[in-house]
């Protein structure tokens, strides 16, 4: 069995050529792209993407995803001009050269009330998606409808061709135990956020260290995967305009750098104790 990393590199540097730098330097990969030189790859326009995709070419580094910010207003926020920025994204994703593009089911403070619209919206943003050859991947996020492993199953059952991004630690902020929703959601489930928090606190912590229960999720692993690797361990440059949530943190670290070499490490050292070894940038088993 083989396991690639990819990582949200924005984490560890807003600077799109130190981003590849660095995920050289880590031996990974792979990247899921969400910012580059401060822009959101879902604004970029098509010539900007072509200049990145020769980037990331010479840097020898291939896109797993797109980190989109798709799904990410509000349920009564404006939907057609939403439907034009998920085109674009998608035409992006073609010029990366991937076929993933991660979503959210839109913010609502009535889950049960607002669902309908909530299925209507995302039906609508996977036809588009399938019309362009991609594949949706829906992430649980903290105050979207999709925020609970109930409301993801509904989601992937009422959407035909929805796929799951499975997120430990964003469940763990809802309140929410990461084992029982892996347990629940695991057969729509083949994209992984690997980011792990405290279920007291809500602070987020390095892969092993939470309760996300990181090392029960690669031991459950029967076939080959791809794990992304998004710290949220410190403040980083854009986060702000991806998440309305203060981002909580157990520890303290001197640069974005160190704090994404801290996430590296720790996913590294659960590969390690669940038997897979690395050989030529990926994880055998």
């Amino acid at each position: 069995m083989k396991v690639r990393l990819s990582a949200f590199a924005d984490e560890a540097s807003e600077n799109f050529s130190e981003q590849i730098r660095v995920l050289r330097e880590e031996r990974i990969p792979m990247i899921d792209l969400r910012g580059l030189d401060g822009k959101n790859v879902s604004d970029l326009s098509e010539e900007e993407a072509k200049e990145y995709r020769a980037l990331l070419d010479c840097g020898g580094i291939c896109v797993w995803a797109i980190g989109s910010p798709l799904g990410k207003i509000g349920i009564r926020d404006d939907f057609e001009e939403h439907l034009c920025r998920a085109e674009r994204t998608f035409r992006l994703a073609k010029i990366f050269g991937t076929d993933k593009v991660r979503v959210f089911s839109f913010y609502t403070d009535d889950p049960d009330g607002d669902e309908g619209e909530v299925f209507k919206r995302m039906r609508a943003l996977q036809s588009l998606a399938e019309s362009h050859g991609v594949t949706l991947y829906h992430e649980n996020e903290k105050e979207i409808y999709g925020d609970t492993p109930s409301r993801c199953v509904k989601l992937l059952r009422e959407v035909g061709g929805l796929k799951c991004a499975f997120d430990p630690a964003n469940f763990i902020q809802c309140g929410q135990d990461a084992g029982s929703a892996l347990a629940v959601l695991s057969e729509g489930v083949d994209y992984y956020h690997i980011k792990d928090a405290l279920l007291a606190t809500g602070e987020v912590v390095p892969a092993g260290e939470g309760d996300g229960q990181i090392g029960r999720l690669i031991s459950r692993l029967q076939t080959d995967a791809t794990l992304t690797i998004e710290p949220h361990l410190s403040a980083f440059t854009g986060y702000d305009k991806i998440d309305r949530t203060v981002l909580k943190n157990k520890f303290t670290y001197v640069s974005p750098r160190s704090a994404f070499a801290a996430a590296a490490e720790a996913l590294r050292k659960i590969l390690n104790e669940n038997g897979f070894k690395e050989e030529n940038g990926v994880w055998i088993k």
